[in-house]
């Protein structure tokens, strides 16, 4: 705020510099008595002129520093609302892998009992990690049965299955994430031809 303030002063000083030197030239173009009257009526209105056209761009100087000024503010309110609103996108994307070793653990099948106890665990702190992340905006893409979307598909196989449409996402191989609406990880899928 002191930074908005210190320009904004400075722009005002340099135009009543300005303004102070128009008013000194103009009251030395006057003559003053006992001096000779050898100013030409041309010399004072060019130099009216001149005077004219350094206000002018001083004025054009400072309206293009308001201008700045009030862009670059603009843009430092932008960047910090995107930096709150995406967070934690670094976090999320350094706890991906993990979720994936969640996934393939979680998907083993097993008749054993202490296995399956350790697997219920493990399905417990699997829920809260993606409830956390859910919390902070992070969510999985839905892939299977949806049609191919380029922007949140990867596309690693093609298969002819009659029992999907053309261009329909038929396996997903690799769960995808979006924070928001930013694309952490696209899903790698199979697509039906």
């Amino acid at each position: 705020m002191s930074n908005e303030k210190n320009v904004i002063n400075e722009e005002v000083e340099a135009k009543d510099e300005v303004q102070e030197d128009i008013e000194a030239e103009a009251n030395e173009s006057q003559p003053v008595e006992g001096q000779e009257e050898g100013i030409e009526e041309q010399d004072a209105e060019s130099e009216v002129e001149e005077l004219k056209r350094k206000l002018e761009e001083q004025e054009n100087r400072y309206l293009r520093l308001q201008a700045d000024f009030d862009n670059s503010r603009r843009r430092a309110k932008l960047d910090l609302e995107a930096e709150r609103k995406y967070r934690a996108q670094s976090l999320a994307e350094d706890i991906l892998p993990a979720l994936d070793n969640f996934d393939r653990a979680l998907s083993v099948e097993t008749d054993d009992e202490q296995t399956q106890s350790i697997l219920k665990g493990m399905t417990m702190v699997y829920n809260q990690l993606v409830e956390a992340l859910k919390k902070e905006g992070v969510e999985a893409i839905e892939a299977v049965g949806q049609p191919f979307d380029p922007y949140q598909h990867q596309a690693i196989m093609q298969v002819s299955d009659d029992s999907f449409d053309s261009n329909v996402v038929v396996e997903e191989l690799q769960k995808g994430y979006k924070l928001k609406d930013r694309i952490i990880r696209p899903a790698m899928v199979k697509v039906n031809e």
